[in-house]
């Protein structure tokens, strides 16, 4: 059995903590060294090898400002990424825009969700998808619920719920009602575009039984997304037919280092499904790194929040 998931986010807020404690580590010998100077001004020149170590550790130093400037930055500073997938089962020349949103993890005060509608409307999407955690707290519910009105008015939106919203806190809470917004719990629905229609299919956590349900309903042949919260979902999906899966949870990790990745596994998954795009059999899947933040872990790093714009693409 692998690990809860409250067991992989306590360990993940350790390595994080222990990241920042690093950082602020090397800031307070920063000022230490600062305070050191000040008082031996005076006094007799330092050896050179007071020098050189002084050197490196503001180095060090000045570098842990930057991250730290980043992370508290890297919120509200936003990425579109653009993929383009093959569909055999679209006609040859035909498109479908997907923009994908996720863990959005809104609370009273608004961090992107007055600027989304904005940047997602000039994507021009045939459909627009919500993979799921709305809220952080139930004081987010107003800030979460505006933002998904202003994106229905855009284009056809369908929601999934994931974990966070499952809870119990969560779980009574009007979240879509009068919004505008079709919530798929193992249901499914028909988007008509100019060149085709697609299906899109989306089932609540957890259980395979709702993934199963949702795509029941999807006529057999045809283009067909699923929504779903965990990368987990793929793999009933793939042998399913499903052309492509859309989820989140993920956030990338939030915390990410060049040529490597995330720093912490917020999934079971770990790195086999991180963030972005993956191949299972002939089924596609897209792991979005997400808007908000985990409420414990409030930083972000090396991982932007994501705005996916997916092109469904027929071929011959």
């Amino acid at each position: 059995m692998g690990r809860s998931l409250q067991a992989i986010l306590a360990t993940d807020e350790r390595a994080l903590l222990l990241c920042l404690g690093a950082v602020a580590a090397l800031l307070l010998l920063a000022a230490l060294l600062l305070l050191h100077m000040a008082a031996r001004r005076r006094g007799p020149k330092p050896s050179r090898l007071f020098r050189s170590a002084r050197e490196v550790l503001f180095v060090l130093a000045g570098l842990g400002l930057l991250c730290v400037m980043d992370g508290l930055l890297e919120p509200y500073w936003p990425r579109v990424t653009h993929i383009t997938i093959p569909c055999s089962k679209l006609p040859h020349g035909a498109r479908f825009r997907l923009v994908q949103i996720s863990d959005l993890h809104s609370e009273a005060k608004p961090r992107l969700e007055k600027r989304l509608p904005e940047i997602i409307a000039a994507q021009k999407p045939d459909a627009i998808a919500f993979t799921g955690d709305a809220l952080n707290s139930r004081d987010g519910l107003p800030v979460f619920r505006d933002c998904m009105t202003r994106l229905a008015r855009i284009a056809p939106t369908l929601a999934v719920k994931g974990n966070w919203d499952l809870y119990a806190d969560y779980a009574n809470l009007d979240m879509y009602g009068g919004t505008g917004v079709k919530l798929l719990d193992a249901g499914a629905v028909p988007v008509a575009t100019g060149g085709a229609t697609v299906w899109i299919a989306g089932a609540a956590l957890w259980g395979d039984w709702r993934i199963e349900a949702a795509l029941e309903r999807v006529p057999p042949g045809v283009p067909t997304v699923l929504l779903y919260h965990m990368p987990s979902g793929v793999d009933l999906a793939a042998k399913r037919g499903v052309d492509l899966v859309c989820v989140g949870h993920t956030h990338g990790g939030q915390v990410a280092l060049p040529f490597y990745g995330a720093l912490v596994d917020l999934s079971r998954s770990g790195k086999r499904y991180e963030a972005g795009l993956y191949r299972n059999g002939e089924t596609w899947l897209y792991v979005n790194r997400g808007i908000g933040m985990e409420a414990g872990l409030p930083v972000r790093f090396f991982c932007r929040p994501e705005i996916a714009v997916i092109d469904l693409v027929g071929e011959k």
